[in-house]
């Protein structure tokens, strides 16, 4: 089975999302909006996690825990596909349990349904 989920690439893109709304909680912050020329049957989404976080090791812990729970919240909630989104991440995120992370980050996407 092919992933449906796709990350932003184009700097403009990225810039055009931070000018769009956003929902913050403790543990990420997340950018969403509609963008031109968006392929409707992916989810454009990105991980950013700022150096300020730690080293190369930790910043990628993090992204793959974002990854993972971004693969369930596809499967298990109805997620917008004609918005792409932005989640940068906050260094508490670190310390924490993944269920606890995975919970708050499903109640956020639910928000923005």
């Amino acid at each position: 089975m092919k992933s449906k989920i796709l990350a932003l690439s184009k700097s403009e893109d990225f810039k055009n999302l931070l000018s769009q709304k956003k929902i913050s909680n403790k543990y990420v912050t997340i950018f969403f909006g509609k963008l031109r020329n968006k392929n409707e049957e992916k989810l454009n989404i990105s991980f950013v996690t700022k150096k300020k976080i730690g080293n190369a090791i930790k910043r990628n812990k993090i992204k793959r825990r974002l990854r993972n729970i971004v693969n369930d919240a596809v499967k298990n909630i109805d997620l917008k596909f004609n918005y792409s989104y932005l989640v940068i991440a906050k260094p508490t995120m670190l310390n924490k349990e993944y269920t606890i992370i995975k919970e708050t980050l499903f109640r956020e996407l639910e928000r923005i349904r």
